[in-house]
C-alpha cells in the first residue's frame, strides 16, 4: 500500500484529500506537533518540531508521496511584523526541514505537491487575465508565495517531481472564506465587499482535492499550476449567488472599503483586492475535469 505523507493534513484541503486518498486505497500519514485536536481514523502520525529542527525520519523513509499544506492562516490575525514572519516561516521552514533530511536520507518519494496561492501574482491585479507565465507581484502576499515556492523547489532540486498548486479561494462550508462571507447573510446582513467589482478566482473543495490527487499520481504534472475553476466571478456576483442559494436577502449595496481597512488594517487587501486567474496549464496541458466548473452549482452542492 502506497503511503502519502502530509504536512498540514488537518486543514480544509488536507482533510478532504485524506478522504479521497483513503477511498483510493492509499495509506495516509501526517507530520504533527502533537497538539492537533482531531486526526482522521486510519491516519498514522509522526512527530516533528520545526523550531527544534527535529523530525521522525521514519516518516520520510516510509513515504511514497509528499504533500505540503502547512501554513499559518493568512487572514486569521492582523498583519503585525511578527505575524507576517510567522506566516512565511510556517510555510518555508517546515518544508525546508524536510528538504534537509531528504538530502541525506535514503527514501523512495515519487512526487511532491506543495500548496502555494494565487497571491503569487499580488493581492490585487484588477481585471487583467493572469496565467502561470506571469511574474510575481511585489506585495506581502506575493512575497509569501515566492518564498513558499522557493522552499518547495529545494525538494525539486533533489530530483523529486514537484508540483506547486497556486490555490484560489476554496469554497466549502467547513472552512476558508465562504463561511465568513455567508455568516452575516444568516442574519439578513449580507453585502458585497468594497466595490464588489474585484474578481474572485474560486474552486470547489472537492475539485481542489481531486487536483492535488491528480498532481500526485500523474507524472505529466510538473511545476506551477493555477488551482482555480474555469470561471472567476466578481465579489458581487459571488455574494448574490450565495445569498440566492441560501435564500437570504442582501442588506446594503456594499460594505465600504474604508470600514474594512479600519477593521482589518493592511490585511483588508485580502477581501478588497481581487484577481482574474486563468486555469491555463490545467486546461491546456492536462486531462483534469472539473465536477464544478460553474459557481451556482458549486454553491448548491455545498449548501443543499
Amino acid at each position: 500500500m502506497k503511503i502519502v505523507l502530509m504536512t498540514g493534513g488537518t486543514g480544509l484541503i488536507g482533510t478532504r484529500l485524506t478522504e479521497l486518498l483513503q477511498e483510493k486505497g492509499y495509506s495516509v500519514a501526517y507530520l504533527t506537533r502533537g497538539t492537533e485536536k482531531k486526526i482522521p481514523a486510519g491516519v498514522k502520525t509522526y512527530r516533528w518540531d520545526v523550531a527544534k529542527n527535529q523530525i521522525d525520519d521514519t516518516a520520510l523513509r516510509e513515504a511514497d508521496y509528499l504533500v505540503h499544506l502547512a501554513g499559518a492562516g493568512i487572514a486569521d490575525a492582523r498583519w503585525t511584523d511578527e505575524r507576517k514572519q510567522e506566516i512565511i516561516d510556517s510555510r518555508t521552514k517546515t518544508i525546508g526541514l524536510i528538504a534537509n533530511r531528504l538530502a541525506v536520507l535514503p527514501h523512495k518519494i515519487e512526487s511532491f505537491v506543495s500548496a502555494s496561492a494565487i497571491g503569487y501574482y499580488g493581492a490585487d491585479t484588477g481585471s487583467e487575465w493572469i496565467s502561470e507565465q506571469y511574474t510575481p507581484g511585489t506585495d506581502f502576499l506575493a512575497d509569501v508565495c515566492v518564498a513558499w515556492e522557493a522552499a518547495a523547489d529545494r525538494v525539486a532540486a533533489l530530483g523529486i517531481r514537484t508540483v506547486k498548486m497556486r490555490t484560489g479561494i476554496v469554497l466549502s462550508d467547513k472552512g476558508g472564506a465562504l463561511p465568513k462571507l455567508t455568516a452575516p447573510m444568516k442574519f439578513g446582513l449580507g453585502a458585497p465587499l468594497a466595490s464588489g467589482k474585484q474578481y474572485q478566482s474560486w474552486i470547489h473543495l472537492d475539485d481542489m482535492a481531486r487536483m492535488y490527487l491528480e498532481a500526485l499520481e500523474n507524472p505529466a504534472w510538473s511545476g506551477a499550476y493555477n488551482g482555480v475553476a474555469p470561471h472567476p466571478v466578481t465579489n458581487e456576483v459571488l455574494t448574490k449567488a450565495a445569498a440566492d442559494v441560501l435564500k437570504k436577502p442582501l442588506w446594503l449595496p456594499h460594505v465600504p472599503e474604508f470600514s474594512l481597512k479600519l477593521a482589518f488594517g493592511e490585511m483588508a487587501i485580502v477581501v478588497t483586492g481581487g484577481n482574474y486567474i486563468l486555469n491555463q496549464r490545467v486546461r491546456l496541458e492536462t486531462d483534469f475535469t472539473y465536477e464544478f466548473p460553474y459557481l451556482k452549482p458549486a454553491l448548491e452542492d455545498i449548501y443543499q
